[in-house]
């Protein structure tokens, strides 16, 4: 990678929580110290000064190539529209330069691997219960879009594979359903005596916020369950190695699925 001519643009989602934009430039300064040389700006979709074409401009005026890494879990209609129409109006703007779109963070191998850890660790805090009365519930933002979810589905079913819980199970903040309180009373019906709940978003925000209050409540309409909930995912340094793939794709050779978009379906998809 040539880093006098490359400026890797990292797009995070962006969020109207006080210090939630704060936690993605905190941990986008920690992998700058890994790559001293490398050239990286960070902007956001929405909430912030510095949103997205602002980001592209600001990233063309120091490289001649610009490499956009979105720092987002889930391909809906951020990734799949929103970014590729932003890229197309600054190769206009900047004819002289070359921008490329590098894929989105995923539902890959990595971001499971994180998601057992934190499992693990709840399962730890809680004085290793009997995982066939502990329920887990992986928790997401919820999308229009069922490929997204179904990504989601996919971790639920391989932390299922990999561990002895009788119950893993869905559930998001909006959008689509099962709601969290939903699956929460499901769980109980089936004599679960500890929930696991494990939130797959990478910073704090409005929703994380939402979350910790639900629980809250939760805790106190059945107080014979245990309910321990997970941080968001922006404190795992696993996810450094995983922008490295992204930044530098040539050194990461891999046939695994998850650097691609499943776009079959899509509803932003031209008829």
């Amino acid at each position: 990678m040539n880093t006098a001519k490359l400026n890797l643009l990292i797009v995070g989602h962006g969020t109207r929580f006080h210090g939630g934009n704060s936690e993605t430039h905190a941990f986008i300064a920690q992998w700058q110290l890994r790559h001293p040389s490398w050239q990286i700006t960070t902007c956001f979709i929405e909430y912030d000064d510095v949103l997205l074409d602002n980001g592209l401009d600001q990233a063309a005026a120091h490289a001649s190539q610009v490499r956009v890494i979105p720092l987002i879990l889930n391909a809906a209609r951020h990734v799949k529209l929103e970014i590729p129409a932003a890229i197309a109006a600054a190769r206009i703007r900047h004819p002289q330069h070359q921008f490329e779109c590098a894929p989105h963070l995923g539902m890959g191998h990595e971001v499971c691997m994180m998601l057992q850890r934190q499992l693990q660790q709840l399962m730890t805090n809680c004085g290793m219960p009997d995982p066939r009365t502990t329920g887990v519930i992986l928790l997401g933002r919820g999308s229009s879009d069922a490929s997204a979810n179904g990504q989601l589905a996919k971790m639920a079913r391989w932390l299922f594979e990999d561990n002895d819980h009788e119950l893993i199970d869905l559930a998001f903040t909006g959008i689509t359903w099962p709601r969290l309180e939903t699956v929460v009373q499901r769980q109980i019906r089936l004599d679960m005596k500890q929930i696991m709940i494990l939130p797959a978003y990478l910073f704090a925000g409005r929703l994380t916020e939402r979350i910790a209050l639900q629980v809250e409540r939760l805790r106190h309409h059945y107080p014979t369950v245990t309910f321990a909930l997970a941080q968001p995912l922006g404190t795992d340094t696993a996810l450094f190695d995983l922008l490295d793939k992204r930044a530098c794709p040539d050194k990461h050779i891999t046939n695994e699925d998850d650097t691609l978009l499943l776009c079959d379906g899509c509803p932003y998809q031209p008829n």
